[in-house]
């Protein structure tokens, strides 16, 4: 199916060299759920076994709840009204911003909430110190 698939779609989309299929089971709350998900990548078999697809669909996976799901809770990101222009790209990069200077001092950045806003002038030294790398 894979190969079948990859050949028909790399006729009218060049670069694609496998598709996958993905199913993922979880509980939640005691319930069980399934779902089928599809992948296209310009990798060939020769580069990316089924192993390799699945190391690279988790590693996909781990960015979006170390990030995008922290940015989403702490910071309410998804309730934003800001919309116009390019405030939401600065606003993004100012929250990835803070979220490294926060793991760089080995906090969580809910234990950094708390911290910073007890101590306001830590956090502006956090800010105003020069790379150590």
């Amino acid at each position: 199916m894979t190969s079948t698939l990859a050949t028909h779609l790399a006729s009218t989309w060049p670069g694609v060299a496998q598709v996958c299929r993905l199913t993922r089971q979880r509980e939640l709350h005691g319930k069980q759920s399934i779902e089928t998900v599809y992948a296209i990548t310009s990798l060939t078999a020769a580069e990316a076994t089924p192993a390799r697809l699945l190391a690279l669909a988790r590693a996909h996976w781990g960015i979006e709840n170390r990030l995008h799901y922290v940015r989403d809770v702490a910071w309410g990101e998804d309730q934003g009204r800001t919309r116009g222009g390019a405030a939401p790209q600065v606003l993004a990069a100012l929250r990835n911003t803070a979220l490294t200077l926060i793991r760089r001092r080995g906090f969580t950045p809910a234990e950094a909430f708390d911290h910073f806003s007890a101590y306001r002038h830590k956090a502006i030294n956090a800010v105003r110190q020069a790379r150590t790398e």
